[in-house]
């Protein structure tokens, strides 16, 4: 199971979330969000990947970023369309795209059909009043109509208080594609601090996820 730790921000615990080899760090690129990245991102171990993270962001804005802190991966947060997504690809075609969509109560995933052919990966998160980092889960077993055989990111309020629930899910016919597990503000002392032994804790337990899968 992948690991990806979003809402990094200091260099000093950029480089001790690093150290612990997650899959993924996320980099939010959005001015109304505590976790707004405005900065230098050391150099990283070999294997990680950096995800920027934008919301309803200008094409230009977003290749120029990727360009400039040579980010591989693009995480949608807003609503962005198909049509979108095929220009940003035209520029950025070897950076993986990751659509994100809310959920909150039901979920119609035929919504995503259209996105399928021009993104690498879904992202499922917490439908609530901010574009994420709201701190709260949604019923996962909604994931049990997911009709796609894309690998999709499980996000919205996952921290070590949900490792028993997350089991359990694990074992459901719902998390069939979950290709991995984006956390964010459980982990954190306070906007953009990761807690590193909580983050070294979660990757133990993903781990264990993927020698059981």
């Amino acid at each position: 199971m992948k690991l990806k730790v979003c809402g990094m921000k200091f260099v000093e615990n950029i480089q001790q979330v690093a150290e612990l080899q997650p899959d993924y760090l996320g980099f939010i690129f959005y001015e109304k969000s505590p976790r707004n990245f405005e900065g230098i991102i050391p150099k990283l171990p070999k294997g990680i990947k950096k995800v920027g993270v934008f919301v309803n962001e200008y094409v230009e804005i977003v290749v120029s970023l990727v360009e400039e802190y040579q980010l591989e991966a693009v995480q949608l947060h807003g609503d962005e369309s198909v049509a979108y997504i095929k220009e940003l690809k035209q520029h950025l075609p070897k950076v993986e795209i990751i659509k994100v969509f809310g959920i909150k109560g039901a979920f119609n995933f035929e919504l995503l059909k259209p996105y399928e052919e021009v993104v690498d990966y879904f992202l499922f998160d917490t439908k609530g009043k901010e574009r994420g980092g709201n701190g709260i889960t949604f019923n996962w077993q909604v994931l049990k109509d997911y009709n796609s055989t894309k690998g999709y990111f499980l996000s919205g309020g996952i921290g070590l208080e949900e490792v028993d629930e997350l089991t359990m899910f694990f074992k459901t016919s719902a998390s069939k594609y979950c290709y991995a597990i984006d956390v964010n503000s459980k982990f954190e002392t306070k906007p953009g601090i990761k807690s590193v032994k909580k983050i070294e804790q979660f990757k133990a337990y993903c781990q264990k996820l993927t020698a059981k899968s």
